[in-house]
């Protein structure tokens, strides 16, 4: 299958630190890139970087062919692509609804029915401050919300953080359910069952380096695991 989203050789960090080297990999039309690692191995600074939030020390980020370079964070939504971060993931002081729709124009809530029928917990609480919400609540009211954008490519950096895991399954459901429509994901996780779930290639890393990738069905858990354990 043709790469859609391509990074070669990323090297990025903070100010002079560098904390990612090297790092490449693809994916396709209708794929997902699970990003694996322990704690602190790299792998949010990775997704900072493919997302634009970090600039690049060295490498190059390709999407449908085009040098995203020098194209901002901001921008990146205008070309199909989602992102959600790992933390300060929600407006504390908004409501429910107006997280999910202070970035469109369109406040057709539409876009969200079929995403909150699967979470009917938020949709009782739109009108809520997000701010009172859960911390696994917080992060699907992130989901839903990057979901509800229906872009192309979405980047997600550890969406099962503190959700129950009922609504972990329902999470990986709705991936499957875009990918087969041609939607594409990367998406960094310590959930190891969760990544089993949606994804076809992987990505392993350590101490800022790739240490495994592969396809996660030829690689097999074991394999996998053996780079997990502190």
């Amino acid at each position: 299958m043709k790469a859609e989203f391509e990074f070669q050789s990323i090297t990025s960090g903070y100010a002079d630190t560098v904390v990612i080297r090297e790092i490449s990999g693809h994916l396709g039309a209708g794929q997902v890139l699970g990003i694996l690692g322990r704690n602190g191995v790299g792998k949010t600074t990775l997704l900072k970087a493919l997302s634009g939030f970090l600039p690049l020390m060295g490498g190059a980020v390709t999407w449908q062919g085009e040098d995203l370079s020098t194209i901002p964070s901001y921008a990146r939504l205008n070309k199909g692509i989602a992102y959600a971060p790992q933390e300060n993931i929600v407006f504390g002081d908004l409501s429910v609804r107006d997280n999910l729709f202070l970035h469109l124009s369109d406040k057709k809530q539409a876009r969200y029915d079929y995403l909150l029928s699967k979470f009917p917990r938020l949709n009782e609480r739109m009108n809520q401050r997000a701010g009172a919400l859960s911390g696994g609540e917080r992060k699907l009211l992130s989901f839903v919300r990057t979901m509800g954008l229906a872009m192309p490519l979405s980047l997600l950096d550890e969406p099962t953080e503190g959700v129950q895991p009922e609504n972990i399954d329902l999470m990986a459901a709705l991936i499957v359910e875009r990918k087969l429509q041609g939607a594409s994901f990367i998406v960094v996780e310590q959930n190891l069952s969760f990544i089993e779930k949606i994804a076809d290639n992987v990505c392993v890393l350590d101490h800022g380096d790739l240490v495994l990738e592969g396809d996660i069905t030829h690689l097999g858990r074991e394999e996998i695991e053996r780079h997990l354990v502190v």
